[in-house]
């Protein structure tokens, strides 16, 4: 606990924030998704913020590229320090609205896999094409739902 704290106090002032934001999301996003459901927290999300303007110049995407994978990382570090925990679902919607909430253009992304005759599905949040956080290298392992109308099977997609 102590070096937690210890942690939380070197950071500077707008990532102490971030962290904060992050667990109140957290909290809030895994709240609603066990009370209300997934359809009162697409609602939510896709009411968040302003959408970031499409034609921005390379400069502003490379920063918020940047600037999103700074957050993804404080919120991955604040979900591990948590009383409860928080799912991929719950990591991705909270990591999106936080996005989205700064006019960055996050898509939450969703995919499944076959493992032992087990459907596994995983979350993950991209911005611009490029996936955030803890999800680097995990996505890649799942086909994402748009992938599954193609002709070509999940096991052929596996990597």
């Amino acid at each position: 606990m102590m070096e937690t704290w210890r942690r939380f106090r070197s950071l500077t002032g707008i990532e102490r924030r971030i962290a904060l934001e992050a667990a109140a999301a957290l909290a809030a996003t895994s709240l609603a998704m066990r009370v209300a459901g997934s359809n009162f927290c697409k609602a939510a999300l896709s009411r968040a913020g302003r959408m970031a303007d499409g034609n921005a110049n390379a400069t502003t995407r490379a920063n918020d590229l940047e600037t999103a994978n700074r957050i993804a990382r404080l919120q991955a570090a604040t979900a591990r320090k948590l009383f409860f925990r928080a799912n991929c679902l719950d990591r991705s919607l909270a990591l999106c609205w936080m996005l989205k909430r700064r006019g960055m253009p996050a898509e939450l992304r969703f995919g499944a896999r076959k493992v032992a005759n087990q459907l596994e599905a995983h979350a993950w949040v991209e911005l611009r094409g490029s996936a955030l956080g803890d999800a680097g290298e995990e996505h890649l392992h799942f086909v994402p739902f748009e992938n599954l109308r193609s002709s070509t099977s999940m096991e052929a997609q596996t990597h």
